[in-house]
Formats: C-alpha cells, sequence, structure tokens
C-alpha cells in the first residue's frame, strides 16, 4: 500500500515539473522570437535590442540554474544570439 502512495506522489510531482519546465522553455522561446523580430524592425536602436538580450540571457542562465536547460544548451544560445546582433552593429 505505502508503494502505491509512493508512486502516485512521483506522478503528481513529475506533473508540477513538466508545467515549470514548459514555462522556462516557452517563455524563452517567446522571448527569442521578440528580439529576432525587434532586429528585423529597428537595426539602429542597439540600446533597446541590448536590454533585451541582457533579458534573454538571464532567463537562460535561469533555466539551468534550475536544472531545466543543459548549460551547453544555453551557451549555444547565447552565442548564437551575440552573435546576430554583433552582424547588426557592424552594417
Amino acid at each position: 500500500m505505502v508503494q502505491k502512495k509512493v508512486v502516485v506522489q512521483h506522478i503528481l510531482i513529475n506533473k508540477r515539473n513538466n508545467y515549470r519546465n514548459k514555462l522556462y522553455k516557452s517563455t524563452i522561446k517567446t522571448l527569442i522570437k521578440k528580439y529576432l523580430h525587434n532586429i528585423v524592425i529597428s537595426k539602429n536602436n542597439t540600446e533597446e535590442l541590448n536590454a533585451e538580450l541582457s533579458l534573454i540571457y538571464s532567463k537562460l542562465d535561469k533555466a539551468v540554474k534550475r536544472n531545466v536547460l543543459h548549460i551547453n544548451n544555453a551557451s549555444r544560445k547565447k552565442r548564437k544570439l551575440s552573435k546576430i546582433f554583433k552582424q547588426v552593429n557592424i552594417k
């Protein structure tokens, strides 16, 4: 009887954690899409783009801290975004 109760608790905990992980991932995806859209629209406004980039960096770091993303995955995303930001600033 005890094992069944523990199994049910683990299922509930997994659902809760899965929901939290989806929130983090979807927030990051949404921020990245907005950032890429804003790069196309306003290339000259580097301060605004830099502020958005730092917000994305902080969200990625929090996701790594909470074990939602692997550190290498977050680093890849950061590198990709910073590369795009540098290309926009050069032009």
